[in-house]
């Protein structure tokens, strides 16, 4: 049996992602954590740059004005996702935070059966509901 590609690319998403909020709030300990989350956008701006130009995956072509109007929303929208985390984990507990964070994929979920048109069967809204479920058990 042979793994589809996207399970590998999103169990190395989660992978990364579970190292973000430990590196973060080691360091922000005597740091700013807007001043962090600029150095973190430049750093991560810097890393993506390269790897488009490496792989060279720098043709804009396909970019039309619709799909950068969502593109740039999608940016925005992380900038605020990053900022309101890190200020979360520098004065808040850390698994809480991890936790509360994870909210995002029950709303991510409901989100795009709402204006995705996804299918949302029971199992699916069931499992949302768990996340939520798990997320108060962590956090409280």
């Amino acid at each position: 049996m042979r793994i589809p590609l996207y399970i590998i690319y999103a169990l190395l998403a989660a992978f990364f992602a579970a190292l973000v909020p430990i590196f973060g709030k080691l360091g922000l300990r005597d740091v700013d954590s807007t001043v962090a989350t600029v150095i973190r956008a430049f750093i991560m701006f810097s890393f993506l740059l390269l790897v488009a130009i490496v792989t060279g995956k720098t043709n804009t072509a396909g970019f039309d004005h619709r799909a950068l109007l969502f593109v740039t929303l999608s940016g925005l929208t992380g900038a605020l996702s990053w900022l309101f985390y890190f200020m979360a984990i520098k004065n808040g507990r850390t698994t809480a935070v991890i936790a509360i964070d994870k909210t995002s994929v029950a709303l991510a979920i409901f989100l795009a059966w709402l204006i995705l048109g996804e299918r949302m069967d029971a199992k699916t809204a069931v499992g949302a509901v768990l996340i939520v479920l798990g997320v108060l058990l962590v956090s409280l």
